[in-house]
């Protein structure tokens, strides 16, 4: 009976090894999401700047700004992905919703790197606007036959459509298609200084969309010159933070307060904050590095309460107005908009 129970437990020892061999061998089609590095858009990584600028004073600050992002593990194995599941600071989730079936690993990395790109130069067109210097669409060239030709010339700056003011070059494309094509359109320009308006109708497009045939330039004089360091980060989620460095840095005004501060959110050119995905995982990160107040969209909001974190504020945002007004009442000792049940 000895033998026989020894034998026994030792072939239940080699089952229960054989299983978590072949848990921790077996790959599944998962990624594991989980709190990934912060970067103090007002200091450095590998001894650079993360936000340079030249052609003007800049400032310091005593406390942080601090961007967020979410590390992913791929090629998981059966028993990462139980752990994951079993991890509140993780997520695991399906491996097509990080890598699209239809695109490879490149094509998706080479995508995020140019949202990252993209989302810089918003927030610095967002900061610099919010700064004092405005965007101006500027007519690069005019179609010829096209409704536009003998009303704007190569030059003019569009200020306005039907009343309405011209930002960027998406906002007009947003207000001329606004309307049907056929529609008659008050464009209010500048050529030399001077301001004028003309009304212009509006046509079909080779893709059916209303038009008015104009090729347009977006400039924005400033004397800055504004460049970011930070490599082997994807995706257009830091927008907010970097804009907020830039205005800091331009500004004499410490927007921290002494404080260690996180967010996240995508930055269109008219400064609006848009959602972002991993939220739960960045909100862990940024607790993890020393942030006491996080930055979260609003349309973020309800997730980040589900998944609140202890001792993380959470302050809701839409604009960058609204970001710097909750930083303006942070440091006045008031309370800044929250994310609702916070």
């Amino acid at each position: 009976m000895r033998r026989r129970g020894a034998t026994l437990l030792v072939g239940v020892v080699v089952l229960v090894a054989l299983v978590l061999g072949s848990f921790v061998g077996i790959k599944v089609p998962y990624v594991e999401e989980g709190p990934g590095p912060t970067w103090n858009t007002l200091g450095s990584s590998s001894g650079k700047q993360l936000i340079s600028i030249s052609g003007g004073t800049t400032s310091n600050s005593a406390g942080q700004l601090r961007m967020v992002t979410v590390g992913v593990e791929d090629q998981i194995t059966l028993w990462q992905a139980i752990r994951g599941w079993l991890d509140p600071s993780d997520a695991v989730v399906p491996r097509e919703v990080v890598y699209p079936p239809d695109q490879t690993q490149q094509q998706t990395d080479q995508q995020n790197q140019q949202e990252f790109a993209e989302s810089q130069s918003s927030a610095e067109t967002a900061a610099l606007r919010k700064l004092g210097f405005p965007v101006k669409v500027t007519v690069g060239s005019v179609v010829a036959g096209a409704p536009a030709e003998g009303h704007l010339r190569a030059g003019d700056v569009i200020n306005s459509v039907n009343g309405q003011q011209v930002t960027s070059v998406e906002k007009l494309t947003s207000l001329i298609k606004a309307r049907p094509a056929g529609t008659a359109l008050v464009i209010g320009y500048s050529r030399n200084g001077v301001p004028a308006s003309t009304t212009i109708t509006s046509s079909k497009g080779s893709d059916g969309s209303p038009q008015v045939g104009v090729q347009v330039d977006q400039k924005q004089p400033s004397p800055y010159s504004i460049k970011f360091t930070l490599d082997d980060v994807g995706g257009p989620s830091a927008g907010l933070m970097f804009s907020l460095g830039i205005v800091d840095k331009l500004t004499p005004t410490d927007l921290t307060g002494g404080m260690t501060i996180a967010g996240t959110g995508t930055i269109d050119d008219d400064g609006n904050v848009g959602p972002i995905g991993g939220i739960a995982q960045k909100m862990r990160g940024a607790k993890r590095d020393g942030a006491t107040v996080f930055l979260s969209p609003a349309d973020n909001c309800a997730e980040a309460v589900a998944n609140a974190v202890p001792g993380l504020e959470l302050v809701k945002v839409s604009t960058l107005n609204d970001a710097l007004t909750a930083l303006q009442k942070l440091r006045d000792h008031q309370t800044p908009t929250l994310c609702a049940g916070s």
